[in-house]
């Protein structure tokens, strides 16, 4: 049965009790916007990336409302699991959660911002279905009649109801992977397969591919110009932090008749800053490029001709 968004933030009382006293204890304000950002696994590189972007947020390990340097916002922290629902319900007005929670919430939301980013890698998340590696079940039908545990009820249970497959769906508190030898298979999320790999487990079908998504209240984006823009402002940095995490900046002097074999080795799509020099015979190079070619691309330039290369990161890099 769903719950209304005031029966719902009354269970979630109950359940947090320090989070949603000082919540609902704050009143609102126009002229603050208030982000909701998670706490657990994507914490550390969701703080990281807001400090690439532009805004240092530091959290106290003993407060789920972290400082940052901006007075016009306000960070609060929930899990993940949780953060949909809050924007749906206005208890902030933006947040990061990845996409397979809010269809598991099943929340009403504005998504602002697909991002590409994770507390290991910028690979999405996968929710995979799994069974021991001893298991004679290769397909999700051969697990007719059985036990699949999982956090991700709701929409596993979708899953198997669309295959036509009867199970019973179990909420799993954590350590999912142990319960595989213990129940009939798995639903779990991973990013690598290493952990899969570690517990000898076989991945036989994949749910769900999940990545983080910058969602705001509908009320908030269509009615409240001022936070919409900032929320705008905060997606736009977001994505140039994002865009700069896999590119160098490369800078060179090139005498000017070795220039058209440099800006050749240079990525094709790249359109290279050429500046004259004081000596007249040399031009000053500048091009942004992926890290993975620099190590190739540096030798070849300098074969080429190239002199004083200097190679730096990016915090952000906007189109």
């Amino acid at each position: 049965m769903a719950l209304s968004p005031g029966a719902r933030s009354c269970f979630n009382a109950l359940l947090f009790p320090g989070v949603f006293l000082r919540v609902f204890m704050l009143k609102p304000n126009p002229n603050i916007l208030r982000l909701g950002i998670p706490k657990g696994n994507l914490q550390e590189s969701t703080v990281d990336l807001f400090e690439k972007a532009g805004w240092k947020i530091t959290v106290n390990d003993r407060s789920y409302f972290p400082a940052i340097d901006d007075a016009a916002i306000e960070v609060v922290m929930f899990r993940a699991q949780e953060i949909s629902r809050y924007v749906e319900d206005g208890v902030v007005d933006v947040g990061l959660t990845g996409q397979d929670w809010i269809q598991e919430n099943g929340s009403d939301v504005h998504e602002v911002l697909e991002m590409v980013y994770s507390k290991a890698t910028s690979r999405p998340a996968r929710w995979v279905l799994c069974v021991p590696n001893e298991s004679a079940v290769t397909r999700p039908e051969q697990l007719e009649g059985g036990v699949v545990a999982t956090e991700l009820v709701g929409f596993t249970r979708k899953y198997f109801e669309k295959k036509g497959i009867t199970v019973r769906v179990e909420f799993s508190w954590g350590a999912t992977e142990v319960k595989a030898r213990l129940l009939d298979a798995i639903v779990d999320v991973t990013e690598t397969g290493s952990s899969i790999k570690a517990n000898n487990l076989r991945i036989i079908d994949t749910l769900l591919t999940s990545t983080p998504r910058l969602i705001a209240n509908k009320k908030v984006w269509a009615q409240e110009a001022a936070k919409r823009e900032q929320i705008e402002n905060i997606a736009l940095m977001l994505q140039g932090a994002i865009n700069a995490r896999e590119k160098v900046g490369l800078k060179l002097n090139a005498p000017k008749a070795s220039l058209e074999a440099i800006v050749k080795l240079l990525p094709a799509e790249k359109s290279p800053t050429v500046s004259a020099l004081a000596d007249g015979t040399w031009v000053a190079v500048e091009v942004i490029v992926e890290e993975q070619t620099e190590r190739e691309l540096i030798p070849k330039l300098k074969r080429a001709g190239a002199t004083g290369i200097i190679s730096y990161p990016l915090n952000k890099v906007i189109p």
